[in-house]
């Protein structure tokens, strides 16, 4: 009858593992989305952007992080990636702005002017970003959001 108490331990394990699972209930994930894109200074070749994030966080707790990283694709091309070592917490049923730097290399500028000038228009470009925020209850968090920008305008044909 050596079976029975491996039995038994069996069952026990596997009920704390059920009542375990219930220790941690449903939460919703962080809305995450696009506010804005600004100029940043670059160096040399290299271009600088700050891009904008609105998290919302629609849970009864707060949401630390510790980090983000983010790419940013333009009519359908890379256009900018970008980490930062932010840390902060988002806290219940609120949110919060984070801006993340991104660097659009000279190559990158060039695949989308080539795209650009097929298009003719600096209105309406798809955008697509996709990211990942550290840290928190959730563990890493995986976003995404997409829509469209429209870029300025050159004043008199100059930038």
């Amino acid at each position: 009858m050596p079976l029975r108490p491996f039995r038994y331990l069996l069952a026990c394990a596997f009920m704390l593992a059920l009542s375990a699972c219930a220790l941690f209930p449903n939460r919703d994930p962080l809305n995450i989305n696009v506010v804005g894109i600004e100029p940043l200074p670059g160096q040399d070749l290299e271009i600088r952007l700050a891009v904008k994030l609105r998290l919302q966080n629609p849970n009864d707790v707060d949401i630390p992080y510790d980090g983000v990283a983010l790419n940013l694709d333009v009519n359908g091309r890379l256009l900018a990636s970008g980490v930062s070592d932010q840390k902060g917490t988002i806290t219940r049923f609120s949110e919060g702005v984070l801006t993340v730097p991104v660097t659009v290399s000279a190559f990158a500028a060039l695949r989308q002017a080539v795209g650009l000038s097929e298009q003719q228009s600096l209105d309406n470009l798809p955008y697509e970003l996709r990211g990942k925020l550290a840290g928190g209850l959730f563990g890493t968090m995986r976003f995404y959001d997409s829509g469209t920008l429209s870029l300025p305008q050159p004043a008199n044909g100059n930038w």
